[in-house]
């Protein structure tokens, strides 16, 4: 059993920016926290992630985003795959402090769960002082919809091909935003890997 702690301490002037992609695949726990502070006018960053999450195994993701200048953007888009007894946390918040005026920032996280016996705990959240911003917050936790799966199995695919083809549609948008495709193959190899007992055939 691998346990993982990575901490990110990322501070942004004036003009910079930042992207970074997340992936948590296998071992038993993983904790990831960002803290950022976008400190000068016109910084961008833009974080995503991508997690599978199963039996006897915990995925933890904290997230703290300080706007504290004016016409700065941040975007974090994480999503998760949970099967079996699997947990995940997803904890993010986003601090727009007063003189951050023209802020431009948005949070999602978005869950798949593939077993009734998986749990996903997730809370973005704004904490907003200046009057002039666009900010926005969402998450969902849903399951595979029965009418994708028949659409699919009517034209001859296999439940396992069928399920397989719904999870790398529903993470693909997460790996379309890692920009070296070296990495983006990686990831697909390793999220083929995390879920290829969930995904056999039954």
């Amino acid at each position: 059993n691998s346990q993982h702690l990575s901490t990110i301490y990322l501070q942004q002037n004036s003009g910079s920016s930042y992207r970074g992609s997340t992936l948590a695949y296998g071992g038993s726990w993983a904790r990831t926290d960002y803290n950022v502070s976008l400190l000068g006018e016109r910084s961008e960053c833009d974080l995503s992630g991508l997690y599978t999450v199963g039996d006897e195994q915990l995925r933890d993701f904290h997230l703290d985003i300080r706007h504290q200048a004016a016409n700065c953007s941040s975007r974090e888009f994480f999503k998760g795959i949970a099967y079996g007894e699997g947990r995940a946390v997803f904890d993010g918040r986003v601090l727009v402090n007063k003189d951050a005026q023209l802020t431009n920032a948005e949070m999602r996280n978005d869950n798949l769960m593939l077993s009734r016996n998986a749990e996903i705990d997730t809370k973005p959240q704004l904490e907003i002082y200046a009057d002039d911003v666009k900010c926005s917050h969402g998450t969902t936790v849903g399951q595979i919809e029965p009418e994708q799966m028949f659409y699919l199995r009517s034209r001859g695919i296999s439940p396992a091909r069928a399920k397989r083809m719904l999870c790398q549609g529903f993470i693909g948008e997460v790996i379309d935003l890692i920009e070296i495709e070296a990495l983006q193959n990686y990831a697909n190899k390793r999220f083929e890997s995390a879920l290829e007992q969930e995904l056999v055939e039954e």
